[in-house]
């Protein structure tokens, strides 16, 4: 089977030679660039300067050949900007905590005397940083940048939010179009659209990284309660990024039609560690109604497949999310509370893709004898993988301190289990 008939036939719950497999074709589903020259390493691959196309998780892009190396069946399909609003081209050296990088020429940063790192939106080093990185992280995380709100604030959310996302121009649509023709007509990988401007609530995009003076609620603990503060508030904000989105999709189908095989959605998080994130009746009442307007339009208009991620135990919520017409989850935190892969599988294995579920990446991945994962990654795939329905991949992105002995125990159970 070609990489495009596999992914084909495991969406439509099919059994294929072997469960396609994804590196890099997602923003959750990618390498962090700190690892990426040990896994080119381990796959006998030539080091070069990792490129860094997402700086707030600081992935690394997957070049073709360790696609190829690896097995992956997906290619992905990504906006221009970054997440803090510079265009991904011109890419200059950038050294961090001893290794060295490639970021674009718009990648704009200062370094304090202790050595953590600020990041700055558009490009403008005069604005309030939006992220940073401390020196003891490979992340650069967000910094809330809210005003403070008067007690006559109007909450008027279309006026707080109006910069916030907007309607793809001929700059992105051109490129994305441009990408899909290419990965089509010279690949026979499967291809992923990252829309992500399902994305309602999520804490990703609440600080509003990529803008230079964010307005409205900002900050999470005070987003969390706006369902009982001010839920108007909050179901407009949805109801204009829900217009907003299905614009886009519009025009991207119009930009690269039945080329793409599934959209990526929202990355909205809906579990901890331990339970859901919030109740039921929430999301029922605040997210349920716009995500199924988009999964909606989605299948109506296009032969996309949807997929969302969501990290923690989200048990609860899975008949609202096959309800609102997803097709495929990701990632499949394994470790989280509720989340047996056994269980899963038997419950909801027959109406859902799952997408990730391998080896526990808090525990095994980081703590784990190669022997482990491997045994672990085998386990789990053969039970989601049986009769089809399943998309192999790393639990969220892979690392920047996992073991090089332990991805590539992970690879190769990756390789030989049918």
């Amino acid at each position: 089977m070609t990489s495009r008939e596999r992914v084909k036939a495991a969406l439509n719950f099919q059994e294929t030679d072997r469960p396609p497999f994804d590196l890099g074709a997602t923003f959750v589903t990618g390498i962090s660039a700190f690892n990426m020259n040990n896994i080119r390493k381990g796959f006998n691959l030539k080091e070069q300067l990792p490129k860094v196309f997402e700086p707030l998780m600081f992935l690394g892009w997957v070049e073709d050949d360790l696609l190829e190396a690896s097995g992956s069946d997906f290619i992905g399909i990504f906006g221009p900007d970054s997440l803090v609003a510079y265009e991904n081209k011109d890419w200059r050296k950038f050294s961090c905590k001893g290794q060295d990088f490639l970021v674009g020429k718009g990648f704009t940063y200062s370094t304090l005397e202790d050595g953590e790192m600020l990041l700055y939106p558009c490009e403008n080093k005069y604005a309030m940083p939006s992220a940073h990185m401390p020196t003891t992280s490979y992340y650069f995380d967000h910094l809330v940048r809210q005003r403070k709100l008067p007690e006559d604030h109007p909450y008027n959310a279309r006026d707080d939010y109006s910069d916030q996302y907007a309607v793809y121009g001929d700059h992105e649509l051109r490129h994305f179009e441009k990408c899909a023709k290419e990965a089509y007509e010279n690949t026979d990988k499967a291809i992923v659209f990252n829309c992500g401007m399902g994305g309602l609530g999520d804490f990703f995009h609440v600080p509003g990284p990529w803008l230079e003076d964010p307005r409205g609620v900002r900050n999470y603990e005070d987003w969390m309660m706006l369902p009982y503060l001010e839920p108007n508030y909050l179901k407009d904000f949805y109801e204009m990024m829900t217009e907003i989105c299905i614009k886009d999709l519009e025009l991207a189908y119009q930009a690269m039609g039945d080329r793409v095989d599934i959209c990526y959605v929202s990355g909205t998080d809906f579990g901890t560690q331990n339970g859901p994130i919030m109740s039921i009746d929430a999301y029922v009442e605040f997210y349920k109604p716009y995500m199924t307007r988009i999964m909606s339009w989605i299948h109506d208009h296009t032969p996309w497949k949807t997929m969302n991620h969501t990290c923690g135990s989200v048990k609860e919520f899975i008949p609202h999310f096959i309800d609102t017409g997803l097709d495929i989850l990701n990632p499949v935190q394994i470790s989280a509370t509720d989340m047996d892969p056994q269980t899963l599988k038997d419950e909801f294995g027959d109406k859902l893709v799952f997408c990730g579920g391998t080896a526990d990446p808090q525990n095994t991945m980081e703590r784990g004898t190669p022997e482990d994962v491997y045994n672990e990654t085998r386990k789990n795939i053969e039970i989601f993988s049986k009769s089809g329905g399943f998309i192999s991949a790393h639990i969220h992105n892979i690392q920047a301190t996992t073991p090089i002995e332990n991805l590539m125990a992970f690879f190769e159970a990756v390789r030989v289990t049918k």
